[in-house]
């Protein structure tokens, strides 16, 4: 995390660029949405015909992670990070109703949607908690799997997520998360940029320092895979990631 980085500006710029995509799924942002970048990601369009559109449309992830978290039938799974929805619906699917899918999300706007789109769409097996993912509000052992998509880059406390994300899997759980890194360091001017952070740039950590924070919380990691179809789309975000090699990765670990 840099120095100069100011965390409550970083969790305000957070929540209103955040408050946005839920809101505004039309908007201009740093980042492509929607069911375009969904099915180039990976996500399945017989899976997507199930999600509710306004979730779909509000999609911001940047990698496909279910093949990986190989969901089962009667599992207990927690997204961090839910957003909209999105991946919520994807997992409820795979864990039909006989398991649960548990999101956690700061963003008011987010967390309202996503409840909404839940209990108008017959999700019953879904549930939305607000919270922030450096505190999980559960209990040790509460889940199979935990699964996010982009939204770990946005935490200036990584390796806390992790160990929660570690506190709360069952012995012999999996993590399976997309999100952003970089190649090379970037310098003080973006790591201490509030704007570049909430557009998943900013807070990207190097792979090697990515991968030696989930293993210092207690994981093995099993694979590391890129995700070539995704990219940043607007001007200042793009050169960023071409200057630093910002990309997108997909990791799964296990407990």
């Amino acid at each position: 995390m840099s120095e100069s980085l100011d965390t409550e500006k970083l969790e305000r710029e957070v929540k209103e660029m955040y408050d946005g995509v839920a809101e505004s799924a039309d908007s201009e942002f740093h980042f492509e949405m929607g069911r375009d970048l969904a099915e180039r990601l990976g996500y399945d369009p017989r899976d997507l015909e199930y999600v509710p559109d306004p979730a779909i449309e509000s999609f911001a992830g940047v990698g496909y992670h279910f093949d990986l978290a190989r969901l089962e039938a009667g599992e207990t799974v927690l997204d961090l990070g839910s957003g909209s929805g999105m991946d919520l619906f994807v997992a409820g699917l795979h864990v039909t109703e006989t398991g649960t899918v548990t999101g956690v999300d700061m963003t008011d706007a987010q967390v309202e949607k996503a409840r909404e789109l839940a209990s108008d769409n017959g999700f019953h097996n879904v549930r939305v908690r607000h919270g922030y993912i450096e505190d999980l509000p559960f209990e040790d052992a509460s889940f199979d799997a935990v699964v996010s998509n982009g939204v770990i880059n946005l935490s200036a406390e990584k390796q806390q997520v992790f160990e929660e994300a570690h506190r709360v899997l069952k012995p012999g759980g999996r993590l399976a998360v997309s999100d952003i890194i970089s190649e090379q360091q970037m310098p003080e001017s973006i790591k201490s940029d509030a704007d570049l952070w909430a557009a998943c740039i900013g807070g990207a950590a190097q792979i090697d320092s990515y991968t030696d924070i989930i293993q210092m919380a207690g994981f093995e990691v099993e694979e590391v895979r890129e995700n070539p179809g995704y990219e940043f789309i607007s001007e200042r975000a793009a050169n960023a990631c071409q200057k630093y090699g910002v990309k997108s990765v997909t990791v799964r670990a296990t407990n």
